[in-house]
C-alpha cells in the first residue's frame, strides 16, 4: 500500500497537490485543514526542532547538513514523527499519504525512515513563494540558526534557500518525481498524466488559477535576488 508525501516549502502551491490527492480518494490523514495540511502538526514541529540540533550553521546563508546524513536518527525524532503520522501509518486504505510543508525541514531523516514511499517534490518560483506569510518564514522558530534581518522578504528567501539546499544535500529516494507548480497550473492535463503514471492511480482534476503564476511581476517592493538568483537559474526559471 504506497504512502505518498509532498515535499515543498509553504506557499509553493502544495495545497493544490494535496487537494488533488484527497479528491482522488487518497487518505490524507484523519483531519486536514483548508490548506490540505495534515493536522494537528505539533509532533512534527517538535521533530523539526530535534533535527535542527544536528545542523551546523556556518554563517551567512551556509549550513552544514553532513551530520544529519551520517549519524543514526535521533530516537526521539522517530517517536515524534510516528506520533504525527500514526493515523496514516495505521490506515488500511490502498493509497494514503500526508502533506505538511514543514516536512521539508526534516527531509533527510524522512527519506531514511521511509525509503520506499512515493515522494512528490513540489517546486514553485520562489519569487512568488515569498510574497505571502508562512509558518516557516523564521527558521529560528524551528531551532535553525540563521542570519537576522528585519526585511520580511529577505527572511522568507533565507528560509526558502535553506530548504532548497537541504533538499539538494539529501540523497534522492528510490521513488521521486519533481513537479513545478507552474506546469500543474498551465499544463495541468500533461502534468497529471505524468503523476498518474508515477503513482499508479487516476487523479481528479481540480480548478486551477493561471493568475497564480508570476504574481511577483506585479508585486511592489524589491525582491532579494542576491539570495535567489543562482537557484532560480538552476531550476530553469528566467532570471
Amino acid at each position: 500500500m504506497p504512502i505518498i508525501t509532498i515535499i515543498g516549502r509553504g506557499h509553493s502551491g502544495t495545497r493544490a497537490m494535496s487537494h488533488t490527492l484527497y479528491t482522488s480518494g487518497v487518505y490524507m490523514g484523519r483531519t486536514i485543514n483548508a490548506s490540505g495540511d495534515k493536522v494537528p502538526p505539533h509532533d512534527l514541529y517538535d521533530a523539526c526542532r530535534i533535527f535542527a540540533k544536528y545542523v551546523r550553521w556556518a554563517g551567512g546563508t551556509s549550513w552544514d547538513f553532513s551530520k544529519t546524513l551520517e549519524m543514526d536518527i535521533d530516537p526521539e525524532f522517530v517517536e515524534k514523527v510516528e506520533a504525527y503520522l500514526a493515523d496514516v501509518l495505521e490506515n488500511g486504505d490502498p493509497f494514503r499519504g500526508w502533506k505538511l510543508p514543514e516536512t521539508t525541514l526534516i527531509y533527510p531523516w524522512i527519506v531514511r525512515m521511509f525509503p520506499d514511499i512515493r515522494y512528490i517534490h513540489w517546486i514553485r518560483d520562489p519569487r512568488d513563494g515569498i510574497l505571502a506569510r508562512h509558518r516557516t518564514d523564521d527558521l529560528g522558530d524551528f531551532g535553525i540558526a540563521r542570519p537576522d534581518t528585519a526585511d520580511i522578504r529577505r527572511q522568507r528567501a533565507i528560509s526558502w534557500l535553506y530548504q532548497y539546499r537541504l533538499m539538494k544535500a539529501t540523497p534522492a529516494p528510490g521513488h521521486l518525481v519533481t513537479i513545478r507548480f507552474e506546469d500543474f497550473v498551465l499544463k495541468q492535463e500533461e502534468t497529471l498524466r505524468r503523476l498518474e503514471a508515477y503513482l499508479g492511480i487516476p487523479l481528479s482534476r481540480i480548478v486551477v488559477r493561471p493568475e497564480a503564476v508570476g504574481r511577483w511581476k506585479k508585486a511592489e517592493g524589491a525582491l532579494p535576488m542576491d539570495l535567489l538568483g543562482e537557484a532560480l537559474a538552476e531550476l530553469g526559471y528566467e532570471v
